[in-house]
């Protein structure tokens, strides 16, 4: 099995306990409404949203993939971590065993946050992962954060 780890860090101007709870917390409600076209739904398949829980993300009409499940690793609400594990679905592309992501989001001297994120691909037997699908993967997680903040920017009074 291969290992590749990608790292990422975004700024931001919305605080860190506000984009914890849109971005993580009600990201299974708020993502559908913003991006409809990228993810139609999550539903909780087992679990009570903590640690341990599978949830299914089913994909819009404009991505690729149908859907996937992933696990609940960790949420810790005083740091603003969390972790999660994608086990299974067509986005692992029969090339992937799993993808382990890690988000946490620290305070920034402008009263903003950083939000530091990391994933983990781990590849079936020596396949070795393109650089264009772990691009892929890191521009549609921009783009869902940035259309989380978008919608903060615009809707101030939102997750207070």
């Amino acid at each position: 099995m291969g290992v590749v780890t990608y790292e990422m860090e975004v700024a931001t101007a919305i605080p860190p306990a506000k984009m914890f709870k849109a971005f993580v917390l009600d990201s299974d409600n708020l993502i559908p409404k913003i991006l409809p076209q990228a993810i139609k739904s999550v539903v909780i398949l087992e679990g009570d949203g903590g640690a341990g829980t599978i949830k299914q993300v089913n994909f819009g009409e404009g991505s690729q993939f149908k859907s996937v499940k992933h696990r609940i690793d960790g949420i810790d609400l005083e740091k603003f971590a969390y972790s999660y594990t994608v086990v299974e679905g067509d986005a692992l592309m029969n090339t992937l065993e799993k993808i382990s992501n890690k988000i946490e989001l620290e305070a920034s001297p402008n009263g903003g946050s950083v939000c530091k994120s990391s994933s983990t691909y781990h590849t079936i037997g020596d396949i070795e992962i393109k650089e264009e699908h772990i691009k892929a993967g890191k521009e549609k997680a921009m783009g869902m954060f940035k259309a989380v903040e978008a919608h903060l920017l615009a809707n101030p009074d939102a997750y207070n």
